[in-house]
């Protein structure tokens, strides 16, 4: 098996597997003597850190009654061993993927940095209804639902972790919906950025260029795992977490920190932008 000793798709091969099993309603020494493995093999499995073969994964799988679907995805991840790893989501929306959503929750901090638009985890629901809607892969009928699953995952916005948002001022000034959304979504940044866990930090016009032009990215650390770092685009999204992909993005988000204003600084610009549009 392909080491993948805390990589994203090993973390999500161990996920689908532990799935299967629970429906077998058999502990995992109960399965492991069945098969004749020792436990600490099935659970290497399950935790998506190798030690079996893609023999013994299909033994596994076939004897938990997996489903030919359910095979052919996780053979997939079993052989999955490139240093990005690529998801073009069957609805085309690559920030509801589930394996995003589960990178956020289980982050203890996470960096984003952001040229465009307010980050997502900032927008507001009317502001992030818009960006919805010009969206090129999401239908007019499920505009609604996307939306609303977009917002939802702004509640993972809670004291306990570290937030940090590296945004560029263009991305303040870009006018998304009516002078109504646009100043109500620069009033949500004075708000979210008072609180003592969430930090933001823009990226002055004045700066000219610098190393984040190279594009967005979001980088999401854990308290077992490497840092993972995540890039989308209109239709897919990579997941990144080898170890020169994560130098290259934090020496990155270095540069970004020390060329961007400070929390207060910060918060001068917002509110002078918010007052111009009263």
């Amino acid at each position: 098996m392909p080491k993948r000793s805390s990589s994203v798709a090993g973390r999500e091969f161990g996920a689908g597997v532990r799935a299967i099993i629970a429906r077998t309603g058999l502990t995992h020494r109960q399965l492991a003597e069945r098969l004749g493995w020792q436990e600490a093999k099935l659970s290497d499995m399950t935790l998506g850190k190798g030690g079996v073969s893609e023999v013994e994964v299909q033994i596994l799988l076939a004897y938990c009654q997996a489903t030919v679907e359910e095979r052919e995805y996780l053979l997939d991840l079993f052989r999955e061993s490139g240093k990005a790893w690529l998801q073009m989501p069957d609805d085309g929306l690559p920030d509801q993927v589930r394996t995003l959503i589960d990178q956020e929750r289980d982050a203890e901090e996470i960096i984003d940095w952001s040229m465009i638009l307010v980050p997502g985890l900032l927008q507001t629901p009317e502001y992030g209804y818009i960006v919805t809607e010009h969206a090129p892969s999401v239908e007019t009928e499920n505009v609604p639902r996307v939306a609303a699953a977009r917002a939802a995952r702004a509640n993972i916005l809670e004291p306990g972790r570290k937030f940090t948002f590296f945004v560029h001022e263009q991305a303040l000034w870009l006018q998304v919906g009516g002078l109504e959304v646009w100043r109500e979504q620069l009033a949500h940044l004075l708000r979210m950025s008072v609180r003592k866990y969430i930090s933001i930090r823009i990226i002055p016009r004045s700066a000219g260029m610098h190393a984040g032009t190279a594009g967005d990215f979001r980088m999401m650390k854990f308290p077992k795992y490497p840092p993972v770092v995540y890039a989308e685009s209109v239709n897919y999204c990579l997941f990144f977490d080898d170890p020169d992909t994560i130098k290259i993005h934090e020496e990155i988000l270095n540069s970004l920190a020390a060329i961007a204003l400070t929390e207060e600084e910060s918060r001068a610009v917002i509110d002078n932008i918010l007052e111009g549009l009263q």
